[in-house]
């Protein structure tokens, strides 16, 4: 006989969802970025997870362009009439994506982008004019460009690997409040600025992995996923992903494992960890050409740190499912709201399908403060049991279960 609903979520292991988000973060997969091989290894450790649930897991290769890679620790400095000033980088400053490739340091008087001749310089550009900047930049033969950006709360310039389309001279984000420093300092006298940008577009070979997982004949085609890739280590600093997106992972790994178990009621379900969102959520854009008509999608990006409520996004005719989702969100006491999810999810309901994209906070997003210890334990209990709850209603449309305490 199988167990009620609220028996079953009681089940949910927080201690094995920490031990994967701690496997997925650690040393040896070097932040699972596409491609690389810590990456390649995160993938076959999960589909061997996957086979301990039931034989029928694949991995789907696939190929994607233009990743970028910082394949050396870049270098910025800048001499005053005060001495020399040595940044930082993901402190101070940061690779822009759409910077042009300088693998060794370039040193030149800086300018600001007021000035008449921009030729041989670094220029400062204002942040809500750096493409007119860089143009201009690019047509006067200027050394670089360095542009303003802020930092998340703990002081970090997030880490990505997928941006605009590069430009053909060096552009280099820094600290806003460097990049006033600098202003004023160009204003009162002489300033050099010395700086490199390892930064290139490389190729990468992908792979999903898919389970499928049917329990009884029949029944509605539900596609559970997360992404596991993440942006990778820089050259000289780890990066562990454990929010993004171990932690979704993690969460949709404990649901297939407690509904393989204790769910009997009919339904096709497929979970899918997914390559490459990170780079432009290509894992999904592959995936998506293969799936049935009729699939209902639940994508899980990030399950670390609740605050208020999960957000939410539909697209695709997702109505009904996102009926159920906020009756299994009721039942699990997981608040919800809605809220962009720029995720897989998009790519799923881009093609017609049902999707809903949820996610539930990325302390320390894509930096090197994004560890283990700073995903919680009871978001990681909510995300598996909404998930659980869910695929349990769409498995029972009449169910009436009452509310965990």
């Amino acid at each position: 006989m199988e167990p009620d609903l609220s028996a079953v979520l009681q089940r949910v292991d927080v201690q094995r969802m920490r031990a994967t988000v701690a496997e997925l973060a650690a040393d040896r997969f070097q932040g699972r970025r596409v491609g690389t091989p810590g990456g390649q290894a995160a993938g076959t450790w999960l589909a061997d997870r996957l086979r301990e649930l039931g034989p029928d897991v694949r991995l789907e290769p696939f190929h994607v362009k233009d990743v970028r890679e910082l394949y050396r620790t870049p270098v910025l400095r800048w001499i005053d009439g005060h001495g020399t000033h040595d940044c930082e980088h993901r402190r101070d400053f940061v690779e822009h994506l759409a910077s042009a490739d300088l693998p060794d340091p370039r040193s030149a008087p800086l300018a600001n982008a007021t000035a008449t001749d921009l030729h041989g310089r670094w220029v400062l550009a204002p942040a809500d004019e750096w493409v007119q900047t860089t143009q201009r930049a690019e047509l006067e033969g200027a050394a670089g460009v360095l542009m303003a950006r802020g930092t998340d709360a703990d002081g970090w310039m997030p880490k990505m690997i997928a941006g605009p389309p590069r430009r053909s001279v060096p552009v280099i984000a820094v600290r806003t409040d460097l990049h006033q420093q600098l202003a004023d300092a160009v204003e009162s006298g002489e300033v050099t600025v010395t700086a490199s940008m390892p930064l290139r577009a490389v190729s990468a070979e992908a792979a999903n992995v898919h389970a499928h997982l049917p329990i009884g004949e029949g029944g509605p085609r539900v596609l559970l996923t997360a992404h596991y890739d993440g942006v990778g280590d820089d050259p000289e600093r780890r990066l562990p992903g454990a929010a993004d997106n171990a932690s979704g992972v993690a969460a949709v790994l404990e649901a297939a494992f407690i509904l393989n178990k204790c769910l009997t009621a009919p339904v096709d379900l497929a979970v899918s960890f997914l390559d490459a969102e990170e780079a432009g959520a290509w894992g999904s854009a592959h995936h998506v050409t293969d799936l049935p008509t009729g699939i209902q999608v639940i994508n899980l990006d990030g399950a670390a740190q609740l605050y208020q409520a999960a957000a939410v996004e539909a697209g695709g005719p997702a109505h009904h499912l996102l009926a159920v989702l906020d009756q299994a969100g009721r039942r699990t006491g997981v608040p919800l709201r809605a809220g962009a999810m720029a995720s897989d999810n998009r790519r799923y309901a881009a093609a017609g399908h049902a999707a809903i994209g949820i996610g539930m906070g990325m302390p320390g997003y894509q930096t090197p403060a994004e560890t283990p210890d700073r995903v919680e334990s009871d978001t990681l209990t909510a995300a598996a049991r909404l998930l659980i709850a869910a695929v349990w209603l769409l498995a029972h449309p009449t169910a009436t279960v009452p509310a965990v305490g």
